[in-house]
């Protein structure tokens, strides 16, 4: 057969994420800190109210928009959070994960050869993602001496008259980065004077450890030109439980319902009705959980400053992002020696984009017995790299 395969699909990299998870899975006694998985169960009120609805025999198809009471909880969310409104018939979409509406919302939005704005480094979906799209890839490449945030002239000097949509990663995974009020009204004034779309990816908006996210819904002029990202993987440990939404403008929603009713159909009835508990019952669970998450956060920044390895402080989502540049290797290199010799998995920094070299993800969505342990090693590790150098 000529042409078997498509070579877009060929062409597109696998999940370096995903490399380094299945080495792991093959290692005895190996200890990763590699995955973006919270280690809690998904609290037992929000569990019950799935087997709830699976004993009362709700195993049906939900509409294509996903269940009405979930876009109204939605709504109600979104007002109490970011103080903004939405139409919970035709301005939210369920979808199965973040994954999906990263997905549906670019390809409902981009035309062939339309430029995707992405800063990296970033999550890895984001890049195939806009070319299964048919969009263009254009990498704006953050920096540690901005914390890893966009600035409004790195926007600017990215913009071109292809220019479609920018997705803003933030809470950032990789870095940990944020973006605050102050940042998003800069952006935003460089996003309405060339009148561009923002996809905004905030699925690590409840982990945050500065301050109150700040959504750019909440400034002037950006949510009738914002798809919003979010789900309940993170904030509520609900990974397996596949279940993520978008907000935004009618017109775009419409044609992602209309993708998503051919692919998908409906998101999972189960996670929906579980997922209007996590709403209207769950912040003391996220509350609880977020704090682990702190207290671990400053663990690793601590555990860094002992060893003497750079590392800037992060602020958001459950990842620290060192700097491991004074070895004299790749992020690879680094990766695969600590994972050989000491049998600890991290993610290479180039995982999220050629930017993030001389880099390392660490994910701290890990019990602390764990990361002491892991840490320990890597202690270890670093040392013995010193003193052949010395």
């Amino acid at each position: 057969m000529k042409d078997l395969l498509s070579k877009q699909a060929v062409n597109l990299k696998p999940s370096g994420i995903r490399k380094f998870f299945d080495i792991v899975s093959e290692m005895d006694d190996a200890i990763s800190l590699g995955v973006g998985e919270p280690d809690f169960d998904t609290p037992w009120h929000i569990r019950d109210e799935g087997i709830y609805s699976l004993e009362k025999g709700r195993t049906f198809y939900t509409s294509n928009s996903g269940l009405k009471e979930l876009r109204e909880e939605i709504c109600h969310y979104m007002k109490r959070k970011h103080g903004v409104t939405y139409d919970p018939l035709h301005e939210v979409l369920i979808t199965v994960g973040g994954s999906e509406a990263i997905d549906i919302g670019l390809r409902a939005v981009i035309n062939p050869g339309d430029e995707v704005l992405i800063p990296q480094p970033s999550f890895v979906s984001y890049e195939p993602c806009a070319i299964m799209a048919g969009g263009v890839p254009v990498i704006i490449e953050l920096k540690a001496e901005n914390e890893f945030r966009l600035t409004a002239q790195e926007l600017e000097d990215a913009i071109t008259e292809k220019t479609k949509i920018l997705i803003l990663p933030f809470p950032n995974n990789p870095t940990g980065a944020i973006m605050e009020r102050k940042d998003l009204e800069e952006i935003a004034e460089v996003i309405r004077k060339h009148d561009i779309l923002v996809m905004s990816d905030e699925i690590y908006a409840e982990l945050t450890y500065k301050e109150k996210h700040v959504s750019i819904v909440e400034i002037e002029g950006m949510q009738e030109r914002t798809i919003l990202i979010n789900g309940f993987s993170k904030a509520y440990a609900m990974t397996g439980w596949r279940l993520g939404y978008a907000c935004g403008p009618r017109v775009i929603l419409e044609q992602m319902v209309k993708l998503h009713q051919f692919a998908i159909m409906c998101a999972p009835t189960t996670s929906q009705y579980a997922a209007v508990e996590a709403l209207r019952n769950g912040d003391p669970d996220v509350l609880e959980m977020k704090t682990a998450y702190n207290q671990r956060r400053r663990y690793l920044m601590h555990a860094f400053q002992e060893m003497g390895l750079e590392c800037f402080e992060p602020f958001g989502a459950f990842y620290v992002f060192p700097c491991i540049k004074e070895f004299g290797m790749t992020s690879e290199e680094f990766a695969n020696r600590f994972l050989e010799e000491e049998k600890v998995a991290v993610v290479p920094g180039t995982a999220f984009g050629d930017c993030g070299e001389g880099y390392l993800r660490i994910s701290y969505a890990y019990s602390l017995d764990n990361l002491k342990l892991a840490i320990g090693k890597l202690a270890d590790f670093v040392e013995k790299l010193r003193a052949k150098a010395r």
